[in-house]
């Protein structure tokens, strides 16, 4: 990066930072849950209409999708961040309203402030930079906001079939440091049949407890894969549900979802093959039951009225530390914030994964800290947001070089 350049980059902050955060305000007091992310994608729309993007588009799925157009003489490049976030729960238990998107001690807080309408703002707001100051990238920047991630990641699925970049970089939390990777997750349930009594006669009835009981304490039994870069695939028990809500009766089917955590390289069917041996022995111990083990299905609606059954598995990936991509990403990165800049593997799967999927290059970039999303502290340090908000401009202006 030449010196001038990084001199510009230095003041977009506190030439552009009060309107970028604004708008973070906006998009976190519009609640936004998968399947109900209407209002937040016309805002987003709005807000990249104003700042002067080419173009700008709502596809039939409810992704927004803005286009600055390159120089013509690079490679095309997708900063990918999602609209959708998890509930937030009994609203009591924040210290500051959920959808309030106020700004208390430097940081903004509000459910979905972190994942990440946070990054989503800054990315959005990069774009407007290279518009309003005529720098136009190398080649083509897409700036996706994406529905349904939370559930599956549809959105950047189907966004694939339309629209596809060179090299991506995905906004979850990453703290401003670069991500290469992460563990896949795939979601499964184990379904065990009985046969329903009333509860003071359980010898004259088959309880399916009895399978999913033996079947979780056999869990700790499994040996799992490892890498030395990501770690040991895990698996969690976590929702349990029956066929019952009457506590006097022994239900007839119970369920049990299981969250496996996959380095890359593990399938849904290796799991598969892991687990249904596993469940087979402990259905046979049970006179009487019988069990399945399946790929959670969900069965997914968008605000436009677009269906479709999705498995739960999130890819995993993984880019070698010496990745071209990874290097210059870094090399953009500290130039530009003026500090070393880490590489790190996410503990949590993102949209990455269906990126690399379908053959899309990716590293992750987030203002953001990881250890705050999905709970009631949920919040974004607004100079975590203003220093991400340099980093995508200098990612879009540089990354999609050719190399030399």
């Amino acid at each position: 990066m030449n010196e001038s350049l990084q001199a510009d980059l230095a003041n977009v902050g506190d030439r552009y930072r009060a309107e970028m955060i604004s708008f973070c305000q906006r998009l976190v007091q519009t609640p936004s849950l998968p399947g109900q992310e209407g209002d937040v994608a016309r805002l987003v729309a709005l807000e990249m209409e104003g700042l002067g993007y080419d173009e700008v588009r709502t596809d039939s799925w409810g992704n927004v999708v803005g286009l600055l157009r390159g120089q013509g003489t690079g490679r095309s490049v997708m900063f990918n961040g999602h609209m959708d976030h998890v509930d937030p729960g009994n609203a009591r238990e924040w210290p500051y309203p959920p959808y309030g998107g106020e700004i208390h001690d430097g940081r903004l807080w509000g459910r979905g402030a972190a994942d990440m309408k946070g990054p989503l703002a800054a990315m959005i707001h990069a774009g407007g930079i290279l518009a309003r100051e005529d720098m136009r990238p190398p080649g083509d920047l897409y700036v996706a906001a994406v529905v349904q991630e939370e559930v599956g990641g549809l959105g950047t699925q189907k966004l694939l079939q339309t629209v596809r970049a060179d090299l991506a970089v995905v906004g979850e939390a990453s703290s401003n440091q670069l991500a290469r990777g992460h563990r896949g997750r795939i979601e499964l349930v184990a379904r065990v049949r009985g046969r329903s009594v009333h509860a003071s006669v359980p010898h004259e009835g088959v309880n399916p407890h009895a399978v999913l009981a033996r079947f979780v304490q056999r869990l700790e039994t499994l040996e799992l894969a490892q890498d030395k870069t990501f770690g040991a695939s895990t698996v969690a028990p976590t929702l349990y549900l029956t066929d019952q809500q009457s506590s006097n009766v022994l239900p007839g089917e119970a369920r049990l979802h299981l969250d496996w955590r996959n380095i890359p390289g593990e399938t849904p069917d290796h799991v598969l093959s892991q687990l249904r041996p596993l469940l087979e022995e402990c259905v046979a111990e049970v006179e009487g039951s019988e069990g399945e083990l399946v790929l959670h299905t969900h069965d997914l609606c968008t605000y436009t009225g677009q269906s479709e059954s999705l498995p739960a598995v999130f890819p995993s990936f993984g880019l070698e530390a010496d990745h071209p991509l990874v290097r210059n990403g870094q090399r953009i990165l500290a130039s530009a914030l003026s500090r070393p800049v880490d590489v790190v593997i996410w503990r949590f799967a993102t949209d990455g994964g269906h990126l690399m999927a379908a053959g899309v290059p990716t590293i992750g970039f987030g203002p953001a800290e990881a250890h705050l999303l999905h709970t009631v502290g949920e919040n974004v340090p607004v100079e975590m947001l203003v220093e991400g908000l340099m980093g995508y401009t200098a990612l879009a202006l540089e990354l999609g070089e050719e190399e030399n």
